[in-house]
């Protein structure tokens, strides 16, 4: 019996090999885990991939069980990396359930990549709360919400004020205050963290993301980056010897 199943996968191995077939990065695929943990949905959408992609593998021959299979699988790392992360297991457990529940009724491809996209997306939404509350008053939360999911645009003061409906002035002391550092230096901080991550795990150049993040100019990009992560865009990528696509 063993033998049996050892030789059936010496041979599912050996026609993978044949067909060239390569499984999904490891680093790419942790990423986005981590992406929905930090509940940053636009840093998810980066590592995103669809479900069931090229390099995801075959659970089954067909096609609608197959995405159901990994929709499980995926329900069910998820729902671990959240509870890692704080959420209560028994929430993260209940909201697993829910989907997995959600997508054994799909009867199509198309319904189930629906289930896909918005336990995703609840999920990162849950996580990010989890991140804020308790540690900021309501507006800093909302406000600290209102930057993440308008990190690739140009993020002024004025604007997030009037989102949350009070004054400039108090939404400056309000962040002064609580996160210790002034609302600009808050937003460069959110933007060079996704930069950082940008750099290893995808294959944009600095002078890209810098402007994929809406910095005014690629030298204040730089001068911002080495702020935050003590060196250059160029320099911090050769310390995990990520090649530069810039030339591509």
């Amino acid at each position: 019996m063993q033998q049996d199943t050892e030789k059936k996968i010496a041979e599912h191995l050996f026609s993978q090999r044949e067909e060239s077939f390569a499984h999904a990065s490891f680093d790419r695929e942790i990423a986005f885990y981590e992406s929905i943990c930090s509940g940053n949905m636009k840093l998810v959408r980066v590592f995103m991939k669809p479900l069931c992609c090229e390099g995801c593998g075959v659970l089954s021959e067909d096609p609608l069980r197959n995405l159901r299979y990994h929709m499980v699988v995926l329900a069910a790392l998820i729902a671990r990396y959240c509870i890692k992360g704080g959420m209560p297991p028994e929430e993260s457990y209940t909201l697993s359930d829910f989907y997995i529940m959600k997508t054994d009724k799909c009867r199509t491809e198309a319904e189930i990549r629906r289930v896909h996209l918005e336990m995703i997306e609840d999920y990162t939404g849950k996580m990010r709360r989890i991140k804020l509350n308790g540690a900021y008053s309501r507006q800093i939360v909302h406000g600290v919400d209102y930057i993440i999911t308008h990190l690739h645009s140009r993020i002024l003061l004025e604007d997030t004020a009037k989102h949350l409906d009070i004054s400039p002035a108090y939404l400056s002391r309000l962040f002064k205050k609580e996160t210790g550092m002034t609302f600009s230096d808050f937003v460069n901080k959110q933007k060079i963290e996704e930069a950082a991550a940008l750099l290893l795990y995808t294959e944009y150049s600095d002078t890209q993301i810098s402007t994929l993040l809406a910095f005014s100019s690629q030298s204040y990009f730089i001068k911002v980056f080495r702020k935050y992560m003590g060196t250059t865009p160029k320099q911090y990528k050769k310390q995990y010897n990520i090649p530069d696509f810039a030339g591509r």
